[in-house]
C-alpha cells in the first residue's frame, strides 16, 4: 500500500514537471524566441525596427506618444490629424524608411503603404487573414467582420441580399421618419431669430442609432436606446483593452473592465435573443409575411440556405448564436460609421460655406422643397464627393491589419508566417505623394470625376475596406447619409459654434471628442 503511494506521488511529481517545462517552453516560445526568430528574419528581407523588447515591444512608447499628440485640442482649422492618431507610424517611417515594423508587444507589425501591396494583401484574403483580436474587444462587434474561410464565406453570401439596392430602397420609410424626426427637434429649439447653438453629435447618433433600430428590427430608437448606450460604453472598455499587450488567459481574470465587459455582452445577448425569437415566432405563425428589415431579410435568407444546401448539417445555415453576432454587428457598425461621417461633414461644411452653398443647390435643384426620395440620391454629384472627401481626411477607421499564417510573398517581399501587416488607412488618405501638395486640405473637387480617377486606379481610398471584404453596409450608410444631408440642407444653413472644440477621439471609430458644437440658421424658402 505505501509502495502505491509513493509510486502515485513519483508519477504526480514527474507529470507536474513535465508540465511546468513545457509551460514554460511555451511562454519562452511566445515572450522570446518567436519574436527573435521573426525580427532576424525581416532583417534580413531589409525591414528596419526598433530591437524587440520582451512582452511590451514598442507599446509603452506609442501609449507616450498617442498620450501626448492627443493632450490638448487641435487647431479648429487643421485636418491633419495624422499625428494625432499615427504618430508612431510616422516616426517609424521617418526613421527607418518605409519597409519598417512597429513590435505591438511581442508581435511584430510591418508597415505597408504602397497602393499596389495594399490592393494585393486585402484581395489575397486567404493568405492574408484578420489576426485573432482579443476575445474581449470581440465582445463589441464580432460576426462577419471576425470570421474567415468558409464560415466568412457562408455569412456573406447569407448576408448579402440584405443590402441590395432593391432591399436598402425598401427600407426608406425608416429613414425618412428618423431623419424628420431630428429634423423637427431642431426647428423646435429654434430661436426668435430662427438660429440656435446645439452640439449634433448626440442628434446624429441618436438619428443614426434610430435608422438602424428601425431598418433592421422594425422598432424605433426608444426600444432600441439600452443597447445603444451598452455598445457605447464597451466600444470605449475595448479601447482601453486594445492599448495593452494581449496576455493569452488574461479575460479570465476578474478584473473590473473584464467583468463589466461580459456583463455587457450577456446584456445585449439577452435582448436580442428575445428580439430574435419574436421575429422567428411572427414569420412562423404568418404574423409577418414580408421582411422590410434587416433581421427579416436575414433571417429569410437563413432559411432558404439551410432548405437548399444542408437540412439539419450544423455547418449549413446560421444558429441564433450566429444570427445574434450579426445583430450586435448591424448595431454597432450601422450607427458608428454613419454618425461620424455625418458629423465631421457638418464641421467642415461650416468651415467651408461656399462647399455647403454648393451641396445646398444642388439638393434644391434635385429635389426643391419636397421630401427627398431614393431615386433623386444618385443625382447628388456634389454631395458624394463631399462625402468622399470627409471620409479621406477623417476615415471611420484609422487603419486595417492582417496576418501571415504561412510565409508568403507581397510583391517583391517575402514574409514570414506570424507577421501582421498594419495598413494605416489614414496615412495613405493623407499622403502628399499619392494626393498631392494638397492632401492635408479639405478639397472635394478631386473626387469631381470620381475616385477611380481621383485615385489614378490605385487603392489609395479604401474607407470602407477593399477588395472581396469590402464592407457590405457601406450602400446602406451612403444612402443614409445622403438623405439625411439633404433634409439638412433644405432646412439649415449652419456654421461652427465660436464654443466648438476640434479634438478628433478614435474610440474605434473617429469621434468629436468634446461634440460639435454648431449654430444652426432656419433657410428661407423661396
Amino acid at each position: 500500500m505505501e509502495a502505491t503511494w509513493v509510486t502515485a506521488i513519483a508519477v504526480t511529481a514527474v507529470t507536474a514537471v513535465i508540465v511546468a517545462v513545457v509551460s514554460g517552453w511555451k511562454v519562452l516560445n511566445w515572450l522570446w524566441l518567436t519574436p527573435k526568430k521573426l525580427e532576424k528574419l525581416l532583417r534580413e528581407q531589409g525591414f528596419q525596427g526598433n530591437p524587440y523588447r520582451i512582452l511590451v515591444g514598442d507599446t509603452e512608447d506609442i501609449q507616450k506618444m498617442l498620450k501626448q499628440s492627443q493632450s490638448k485640442p487641435m487647431d479648429v482649422s487643421d485636418d491633419d490629424i495624422l499625428q494625432r492618431f499615427l504618430c508612431h507610424v510616422q516616426q517609424s517611417i521617418n526613421k527607418y524608411g518605409k519597409n519598417s515594423f512597429i513590435w505591438f508587444g511581442p508581435k511584430p507589425r510591418v508597415i505597408i503603404t504602397d497602393p499596389e501591396l495594399i490592393k494585393d494583401a486585402l484581395n489575397k484574403i486567404h493568405d492574408f487573414q484578420k489576426p485573432h483580436s482579443n476575445p474581449l474587444v470581440r465582445l463589441l462587434a464580432g460576426g462577419l467582420v471576425s470570421y474567415e474561410g468558409e464560415k466568412w464565406s457562408r455569412h456573406r453570401r447569407i448576408i448579402n441580399p440584405a443590402f441590395t439596392s432593391e432591399n436598402i430602397k425598401i427600407m426608406m420609410p425608416a429613414f425618412l421618419k428618423s431623419c424628420t424626426d431630428m429634423i423637427n427637434k431642431w426647428e423646435g429649439m429654434l430661436s426668435s431669430d430662427g438660429s440656435c447653438e446645439i452640439d449634433v453629435w448626440p442628434f446624429l447618433q441618436t438619428l443614426t442609432s434610430d435608422v438602424i433600430s428601425r431598418a433592421a428590427f422594425g422598432s424605433s430608437y426608444e426600444e432600441g436606446i439600452r443597447i445603444f448606450d451598452l455598445q457605447k460604453e464597451q466600444a470605449q472598455l475595448a479601447m482601453k483593452v486594445l492599448m495593452k499587450v494581449y496576455i493569452p488567459g488574461w479575460r479570465f481574470v476578474p478584473t473590473k473592465i473584464n467583468r463589466r465587459m461580459k456583463e455587457i455582452d450577456r446584456d445585449i445577448k439577452n435582448s436580442l435573443k428575445v428580439m430574435i425569437n419574436n421575429r422567428e415566432k411572427a414569420m412562423k405563425t404568418g404574423e409577418v409575411t414580408k421582411s422590410n428589415d434587416l433581421l427579416g431579410l436575414l433571417l429569410e435568407s437563413n432559411h432558404k440556405e439551410i432548405h437548399d444546401h444542408g437540412g439539419n448539417n450544423k455547418n449549413i445555415g446560421m444558429s441564433l448564436d450566429d444570427v445574434i453576432e450579426e445583430c450586435k454587428l448591424f448595431y454597432f457598425a450601422g450607427e458608428e460609421t454613419t454618425s461620424t461621417l455625418l458629423v465631421w461633414t457638418m464641421v467642415l461644411l461650416s468651415r467651408y460655406p461656399d462647399w455647403q452653398a454648393r451641396a445646398r443647390e444642388e439638393v434644391l435643384q434635385v429635389f426643391g422643397n419636397q421630401t427627398p426620395n431614393f431615386e433623386g440620391l444618385s443625382h447628388l454629384k456634389i454631395v458624394a464627393m463631399i462625402f468622399y472627401e470627409v471620409m479621406r481626411l477623417y476615415p471611420p477607421v484609422i487603419g486595417l491589419v492582417r496576418l501571415t499564417h504561412k510565409d508568403i510573398k507581397l510583391g517583391n517581399l517575402t514574409l514570414p508566417a506570424g507577421v501582421q501587416l498594419s495598413l494605416p488607412t489614414l496615412y495613405v488618405h493623407h499622403d502628399p505623394q499619392l494626393w498631392g501638395d494638397n492632401a492635408k486640405e479639405f478639397n472635394p473637387a478631386r473626387f469631381s470625376e470620381g475616385v477611380l480617377k481621383a485615385t489614378n486606379g490605385r487603392v489609395s481610398f479604401f474607407p470602407f475596406g477593399w477588395g472581396p471584404r469590402i464592407c457590405l453596409g457601406q450602400n446602406f450608410a451612403i444612402v443614409e447619409a445622403k438623405l439625411a444631408v439633404s433634409f439638412i440642407l433644405q432646412h439649415f444653413w449652419f456654421e461652427l459654434s465660436p464654443s466648438y472644440t476640434h479634438a478628433p477621439a478614435n474610440v474605434i471609430t473617429l469621434q468629436p471628442q468634446y461634440g460639435a458644437h454648431i449654430i444652426l440658421h432656419k433657410v428661407q424658402k423661396a
